[in-house]
Formats: C-alpha cells, sequence, structure tokens
C-alpha cells in the first residue's frame, strides 16, 4: 500500500523558513522521481519543485526557485522541502507525490506564512 505522510508545516512570519518531510512507504522509493505540490485556497494544484530518483537532477516552479530546495535520502524513504524566505503567497497545503504513483497523495501539511 503506498503511503506519503508529509509533515512540518506550521505558521511562519514573512522572510522565514521551514523544512518540510515527506516518509514514503508501500513502494521502491529509490526508484520514483518525487515532486512536492501545493494547493492554495480556491486554487488548482501546482508543482513546487521536483527531483530524480537519485536526486542529482531537480527542478522547480517559477514562483518558487532561488528560495525552496527540493532534497531526498533514499536511504530514509524520506523527500524533503527546504523553503527559505516565504512570502504570504506561499501559504499552501503542501504535498508529496511519487512519479509512478501520480493517483497517491497524503494528507498534506499546512503552511501558512503570515504576520
Amino acid at each position: 500500500q503506498v503511503l506519503l505522510v508529509e509533515s512540518g508545516g506550521g505558521l511562519v512570519q514573512p522572510g522565514g523558513s521551514l523544512r518540510l518531510s515527506c516518509a514514503a512507504s508501500g513502494f521502491t522509493f529509490s526508484s520514483n522521481a518525487m515532486s512536492w505540490y501545493r494547493q492554495a485556497p480556491g486554487k488548482e494544484r501546482e508543482l513546487v519543485a521536483g527531483i530524480n530518483s537519485a536526486g542529482g537532477i531537480k527542478n522547480y516552479g517559477p514562483s518558487v526557485k532561488g528560495r525552496f530546495t527540493i532534497s531526498r535520502d533514499n536511504a530514509k524513504n524520506t523527500v524533503y522541502l527546504q523553503m527559505n524566505s516565504l512570502k504570504p503567497e506561499d501559504t499552501a497545503v503542501y504535498y508529496c507525490n511519487a512519479n509512478k504513483y501520480r493517483g497517491y497523495w497524503g494528507q498534506g501539511t499546512q503552511v501558512t506564512v503570515s504576520s
């Protein structure tokens, strides 16, 4: 059973940082590219960042490039999203996803950027 558990969200002031984690199980993590998505109220889910299976290739959405960093630890079956210089428009529920299991989503983790 594919299971994705996101954590690390919270309330942070503009300019602050958070590190999100996504623990994966039920599939061969090291064989899957992974992505982070986010969905703000009233908006469609958008791709934030992606990383290939080995961790050497990364891509970012234009709104987060230069501020967010995706990484992974295949020994721990975990993908991370380091978020720096957070802005109010980064407020959303953040989800991780595996490229070979697109239909599986975790519960997400809420990130709220507000003063």
